[in-house]
């Protein structure tokens, strides 16, 4: 067998494992301690924290393990992915088991919390991790057994370590998850781990140990000769490598986040938004690393002061090219971070390989400061930087750096002084456009009168546009202040035939539900993952203060699931609007059977679950519908207003729905005058039986709901929501179509109604404008048909 093409072989698929555990731990971590970025922060921190342990140990420990037992060094290494194997099966059971030993530990925002969460999260993932780092030195062991000559072994492990990686990336988010779930993508990663396991001892078996061989000197080599062994150049060269190598990974990792948020509002908030960013990174390093190989094959590698100079320019490309005013798109973003990526693939296994010749203890600790600055970047750049400076502002920051590590080279033999000349003015004209000439996106979408907040969690906007006001997280947006919000209030309160006594609202938004809630005279709990959302109320209702003071309301930052694991009270109206859109990923643990037994759980016996769906793929609205109904045995739909969205009604009870009489009488005078408030804004309109006339009008009956075969579900281990690439662009289930826009209209006659409004454009200005591309929003085809139906001029043949 080829010995290195195998070996390279075996590095691919374990860095497609390592990969596809980071992306399932994340959210295996999200569901059992909540979608939080202190969890996030912490997984990742811990993840490359044991990556940097075992490095450091199985490159100090290696070459003595095998002098001592006298057994290659491929054995270690098969036994490492071994036990990263039995981790894919041990993880999501130490998870669980930690989940609930913090349930007593209060909020998230509390130290306990906090502390907890992240004592669980170390003692669960941080030794399969050291396992991970172990592969490394315990790898270039083996190589150096059987040829130690071999200088460069890291930069060849690594570029199929990052290849691997990439590929798990896209594989992962594409395929895998989709297909087969989170529990059977680790199951695969498992085997595949094993498998790795077990061609490594038929290499040792095809290649016994044998001491080092110097083919220089001609003698064998000690484990103590062997490690002794050290990097030419001076003290200070070899401080300046682990500066470099440190604040690359701190640099990279820090940009990572710092990009994402950024960025959200062009990549938007998908699970695929972040996987191709990660691949992106991931394909420009490994091109890098492959270039680095090919240059050292031809003996023309770069010099260290070049590659500086070139990563100088490069840091500062994303925020010149993305700056607002030249049209951002998702392909300039990608483009734009490609080259600093690619020069730190090309440089890192450089450093790494001239520091350590090959040797595996010195290839260890210097991986290991690498990773060392990756643990530490994010962490600073989601709780120092992203609070308090905007993401263009946090990126400048985070290029200063190599500013100084070139100024240290600009003399250096290695650089042609016209190349230093250039490079430094160029590089200056990028910095002096990035701070002066450059907004960020979060600026220009706020505009003059917004309001930006900013906190670990995320970048939250308030703003007006024209009369409607409008609530944006990371650039996403999260509501309008319109009725709809109010429904999800009150509806739920009139379906209850007693005095209602409590209400949970989970994700705050706008605050307008919230409010509605509390002109019952109730008591009124709600949850809000992101601190800034609940600074914002103020924005958007004159009132905030008085209503967030008022005895009967309580406002906890927290994750709404984890919320209601830990509470121990029950709630006679659960109502809540998860994040939009609902593809957002993270957001089918609000839509989940297992979130739906869990709310059960928190009502009183008749309580009522309100569950807004906004509406889109009529796949997705079936596998919401039958989730709510598999954990609900009694549940009402009933079409938002103007035609958007759906409101579920769900109960452990049966339910009727009320008449406009009962609904209007078991209103509160406050709750009256509160549902007439926007709609008045809206509409003109003042008549309150009109209205509850209009929202009772829209139910749903069962067979209207798409429902075709095969039956679909949306679970914490499949989440059909997040994930829908194969079944929209390869046709996976068979197509289906959504409710009738409006009521008693059947396709035909709704395609028809769609061409009047088209063709009323053209000489009805009472009707709502319509976009270029010819396609109709519900709320404005709802519009223009009420603007059409009291248009006492227009034609009304249908």
């Amino acid at each position: 067998m080829n010995r290195d093409k195998v070996i390279f072989g075996l590095f691919f698929i374990s860095g497609f494992c390592s990969l596809l555990y980071q992306v399932v731990w994340i959210r295996l971590a999200y569901a059992s301690f909540g979608i939080l970025t202190s969890v996030l922060s912490i997984l990742i921190s811990v993840f490359m924290l044991g990556l940097a342990a075992g490095s450091w140990a199985g490159g100090r420990w290696i070459v003595r393990l095998t002098a001592r037992t006298g057994l290659s060094a491929i054995y270690f290494y098969a036994l490492s992915e071994f036990l990263i194997g039995i981790g894919a099966f041990f993880v999501p059971f130490l998870f669980n088991r930690g989940e609930s030993l913090l349930l007593v530990m209060g909020s998230m925002d509390s130290a306990n919390y906090i502390i907890g969460s992240a004592l669980v999260i170390v003692l669960t993932t941080i030794p399969w991790c050291f396992f991970m780092g172990t592969t490394f030195p315990t790898m270039m062991a083996f190589i150096k057994e059987n040829d130690f000559s071999q200088k460069t072994s890291f930069g060849f492990l690594y570029l199929a370590n990052v290849l691997g990686a990439m590929s798990g990336t896209l594989v992962s988010a594409l395929v895998m998850i989709e297909l087969l779930g989170f529990w059977n993508t680790l199951l695969v990663a498992g085997c595949a781990n094993f498998t790795v396991a077990a061609t490594g001892l038929l290499l040792g078996l095809r290649y016994p140990y044998k001491s080092a061989y110097d083919a220089e000197t001609g003698t064998t080599s000690t484990a103590e000769e062997h490690q002794a062994r050290t990097v030419s150049g001076t003290g200070a060269k070899k401080r300046i490598i682990y500066a470099i190598l440190f604040t690359t990974g701190f640099t990279s990792m820090a940009l990572e986040v710092i990009w994402f948020r950024a960025y959200t509002p062009v990549l938007k908030t998908q699970v695929y938004s972040f996987a191709f960013l990660l691949f992106t990174y991931l394909l420009s390093t490994s091109i890098g690393s492959f270039a680095y190989r090919r240059h050292l094959k031809n003996n023309s590698v770069l010099s260290t002061p070049a590659l500086l100079g070139l990563i100088m320019m490069a840091v500062f490309l994303p925020v010149v090219v993305n700056a607002p005013r030249f049209n951002v798109s998702a392909v300039k973003i990608l483009a734009s971070i490609a080259p600093f990526c690619g020069f730190l693939g090309y440089l890192t296994p450089k450093l790494i390989d001239e520091y350590s010749q090959g040797q595996p203890q010195s290839a260890g600790y210097a991986y290991a400061l690498n990773i060392l600055g990756c643990i530490l970047g994010p962490l600073f750049a989601s709780y120092f930087l992203l609070p308090v400076l905007s993401s263009t502002q946090s990126m400048i920051v985070m290029g200063l750096p190599f500013f100084a590590f070139f100024a240290m080279h600009i003399r250096s033999m290695d650089l042609n002084r016209t190349w230093s000349v250039a490079l430094t003015v160029l590089a200056g004209v990028l910095v002096a456009f990035s701070f002066f000439a450059s907004r960020s996106l979060e600026e220009q979408i706020a505009g003059k009168n917004g309001l930006v907040l900013r906190d670990h969690t995320a970048t939250v906007i308030a703003r007006h546009i024209g009369n409607k006001m409008e609530l944006l997280v990371n650039g996403t947006h999260q509501g309008s202040k319109t009725i709809i919000t109010k429904v999800m209030a009150h509806l739920p309160m009139t379906m209850l035939e007693r005095e209602p006594k409590s209400a949970l609202v989970i994700c705050f938004g706008m605050g307008v539900t919230f409010r509605s809630l509390i002109n019952w005279k109730i008591q009124t709990t709600a949850v809000e993952l992101v601190p800034s959302v609940i600074k914002s109320f103020g924005y958007f209702c004159q009132d905030a203060d008085n209503f967030m003071k008022h005895p009967d309301a309580r406002i906890v930052i927290d994750d709404g699931r984890r919320f209601l694991r830990r509470t121990r009270d029950h709630f006679d109206v659960i109502t809540l609007d998860p994040p939009c859109p609902p593809e957002t990923a993270g957001s089918s643990l609000l839509y989940s059977e297992e979130f739906y037994n869990l709310a059960k759980s928190r009502l009183v016996e008749a309580g009522i679950l309100q569950q807004w769906f906004p509406g889109g793929e009529p796949k997705m609205l079936q596998a919401v519908a039958a989730s709510i109904k598999k954990s609900f045995p009694y549940v009402k739909i009933f079409r938002g207003a103007y035609g958007f969205g759906f409101h579920f009604i769900a109960s452990k009870t049966p339910m009727q729905t009320p008449t406009v009489d009962e609904f209007i009488l078991r209103l509160p005078e406050a709750a009256r005058l509160d549902l007439l408030e926007i709609d008045a804004l809206e509409t003109a309109n003042t008549d309150l039986r009109r209205l509850v006339s209009n929202i009772l009008t829209v139910e749903l009956a069962p067979g209207e709901l798409p429902d075709d075969p095969p039956p679909i579900y949306i679970t914490d281990d499949k989440p059909f929501n997040e994930y829908f690439a194969l079944r929209r662009f390869f046709g996976w289930y068979k197509t289906t179509t959504n409710p009738p826009l409006i009521r008693s209209l059947n396709q035909a006659e709704e395609a028809f109604v769609h061409t009047r409004i088209k063709s009323a454009k053209a000489f009805l200005d009472a009707y709502p404008d319509i976009n270029a591309s010819g396609d109709i929003r519900l709320e404005t085809l709802a519009a223009a048909l009420s603007n059409w139906m009291t248009d006492s001029q227009a034609s009304k043949q249908s």
